[in-house]
C-alpha cells in the first residue's frame, strides 16, 4: 500500500511537470510569433529605408567618380606639364652647361693671352707694357677677384694690345733704355717699325737693332753696321732715314751675338766638362810624346843584318860591332856580342833584349785607351747632372720659364759632347799607335830570328 502510494504521487507529480512544460512551450512559441513579426516589420522598414536612401547615394557615388574622373585628367594635364617643364629645364640646364663651357674656354683664352702678352711683344717694349701685364698676371693668381672683375682686368690687356696694333701700322717711338754693346745701360729712345725695333741713344752716338740677350733685364743693341748708324738715327729722331731690313726677322742677329767663343762653350759643361777636357789634353800630349817616342826607336832594316852577318861570316868582328852599333835598339849588338853562344842561349839574350824594347812602345797606351774608355762615361755623368739640375729648376721657376732651364740643359748635352769628342779620336789613336807599337815589337822579333838563322847557317857550313 506504501508502495502504491509512492506510485501515485510521482505520477501526480509527473503530470504535474508536463502540463507546466507545455504552458511554457506554447508561452515561448507565442513570444517567438511575436517577436518574428517584429523583426520582420523592421525589415521592411528597414528596406524602405534602403530604397529612400540608395537613389542619393547612387547619385553621390556617380557624381563622386565622375569628380575622380576630373581629377584624374587634370592630374594627367599636370604631369604632362611637369614633363614638359622638366624637357624645357633640361633644354636650359644644357643651355647653361654649354655656356658655363664657352666662358670657361673663353677665360682660359684669355687667361693665356694674358700670360703669353709680354711674350707677343718686342723684347725692349716690355718696360712700356710692363704694368698692364703685371696687373693681369696678378689678376689671374688673385682669389678674391670674381670672374668678372678678373674679366675686365684682362679686356685691359687686350685693349692694350690692340692700341699696340693700331700704333704699329705707321710705328711709334717711346722712351726707354738699352744695353749697349759695351755692358752699359743707355738711355735713348726706340722706334717700333713692323716687327724691327731700332733704338738711337741720348748719352752716346750708338744707334742700332735691338734683340733679346739672356739674363739681361733690358733689350741688348746690335750694331749691323757703321755706314747704318746716321740712318738709323735719323730715322728714330725725325722718322725718315735708311734703316736696315732683317729678313730673319731678328734671328740672324741673335744667331751671331748668342755665338760663343770656345771657352764660353767649354764653361757651359760644368765641372765635369772641366775634368773631360783636362783628360783629352794629357790625353793629347801622351799621343804626341807617344807618336814621338815610337818614332824614335829603328828596328834594325834587313840591309844591316845582311852586312854584319856578312862581317861574322867573314870573322870579322870588330866590322861586325862597327855595322851593329848603328843599331839603336841594341839587338844587333847584343846579337853580335853573343854570336858564339849556344842557339838556345842567343835567342834568350835577343829575346830578353826585345822586352826590355817593348815596355818603351808599350807604356802610356794603356791611359790612352782608358781615356777613350772613360770620356764617354764621362759624358754621361755630366748629361745626368745637368738633367738633375734642370728638374731643380724647373722646381724653382716651372716650366714657363725656358731661359732659366737653359744652363742645365747645356751643361747635360756639351758634356755628352766633349766625352765624345775626347772619346773618338783617342779610341783611333790608340788603335795606331797601338799597331805601330806592335809592329816595331815584331820587326824587332823578325830581326832576331833573321840573325838567329843566319849565324846558326855559318856554324852549320863551317
Amino acid at each position: 500500500m506504501k508502495y502504491f502510494k509512492i506510485k501515485f504521487t510521482i505520477s501526480l507529480l509527473a503530470a504535474c511537470v508536463t502540463m507546466a512544460q507545455a504552458d511554457s512551450f506554447n508561452s515561448a512559441a507565442n513570444n517567438v510569433q511575436e517577436d518574428l513579426k517584429a523583426s520582420l516589420a523592421e525589415l521592411a522598414e528597414v528596406r524602405e529605408r534602403i530604397t529612400a536612401e540608395k537613389i542619393p547615394l547612387m547619385r553621390s557615388v556617380s557624381s563622386v567618380e565622375n569628380e575622380v574622373i576630373r581629377h584624374r585628367e587634370e592630374l594627367n594635364q599636370l604631369r604632362r606639364a611637369r614633363d614638359n617643364s622638366d624637357l624645357g629645364l633640361n633644354r636650359l640646364r644644357e643651355q647653361v652647361t654649354a655656356m658655363k663651357e664657352q666662358n670657361e674656354y673663353t677665360a682660359g683664352l684669355l687667361d693665356e693671352f694674358a700670360r703669353s702678352f709680354e711674350t707677343r711683344i718686342d723684347y725692349s717694349e716690355t718696360q712700356l707694357y710692363a704694368e698692364a701685364a703685371e696687373e693681369a698676371r696678378l689678376a689671374l693668381d688673385d682669389t678674391n677677384l670674381n670672374q668678372a672683375e678678373r674679366f675686365e682686368k684682362q679686356l685691359e690687356v687686350i685693349a692694350v694690345a690692340l692700341g699696340r696694333m693700331r700704333q704699329l701700322v705707321g710705328g711709334y717711338t717711346f722712351e726707354g733704355k738699352a744695353l749697349a754693346p759695351h755692358g752699359e745701360i743707355e738711355t735713348g729712345t726706340y722706334a717700333v717699325y713692323g716687327p724691327t725695333v731700332y733704338f738711337a741713344s741720348k748719352q752716346s752716338d750708338l744707334a742700332g737693332v735691338t734683340y733679346s740677350k739672356l739674363n739681361a733685364a733690358v733689350a741688348a743693341i746690335a750694331i749691323p753696321g757703321p755706314q747704318y748708324a746716321a740712318g738709323i738715327r735719323a730715322f728714330v729722331e725725325e722718322g725718315e732715314g735708311n734703316i736696315p731690313a732683317d729678313a730673319t726677322l731678328g734671328r740672324a742677329i741673335q744667331i751671331v751675338q748668342s755665338s760663343d767663343t770656345i771657352f764660353e762653350h767649354l764653361a757651359k759643361g760644368g765641372s765635369v766638362g772641366v775634368v773631360i777636357v783636362g783628360l783629352g789634353l794629357i790625353c793629347f800630349l801622351l799621343v804626341l810624346f807617344k807618336a814621338f817616342e815610337i818614332s824614335r826607336i829603328k828596328v834594325p832594316q834587313p840591309e844591316l843584318l845582311q852586312e854584319v852577318l856578312g862581317y861574322l861570316k867573314s870573322g870579322d868582328v870588330k866590322s861586325a860591332e862597327t855595322a851593329a852599333a848603328t843599331d839603336k835598339t841594341g839587338l844587333v849588338t847584343a846579337g853580335v856580342e853573343n854570336a858564339k853562344v849556344r842557339r838556345g842561349t842567343l835567342e834568350e839574350i835577343l829575346y830578353e833584349r826585345i822586352l826590355a824594347v817593348r815596355p818603351r812602345l808599350e807604356r802610356f797606351l794603356a791611359f790612352i785607351a782608358l781615356t777613350a774608355a772613360a770620356a764617354p762615361l764621362l759624358g754621361l755623368l755630366g748629361t745626368v747632372t745637368g738633367m738633375i739640375k734642370t728638374f731643380n729648376l724647373i722646381t724653382i721657376f716651372g716650366t714657363g720659364d725656358a731661359k732659366s732651364l737653359s744652363s742645365g740643359i747645356s751643361e747635360a748635352l756639351v758634356t755628352t759632347e766633349l766625352g765624345l769628342i775626347v772619346a773618338i779620336p783617342a779610341l783611333i789613336l790608340h788603335g795606331l799607335l797601338a799597331r805601330s807599337a806592335r809592329q816595331k815589337v815584331g820587326d824587332m822579333e823578325q830581326t832576331a830570328v833573321g840573325f838567329i838563322n843566319g849565324v846558326s847557317s855559318d856554324e852549320s857550313s863551317s
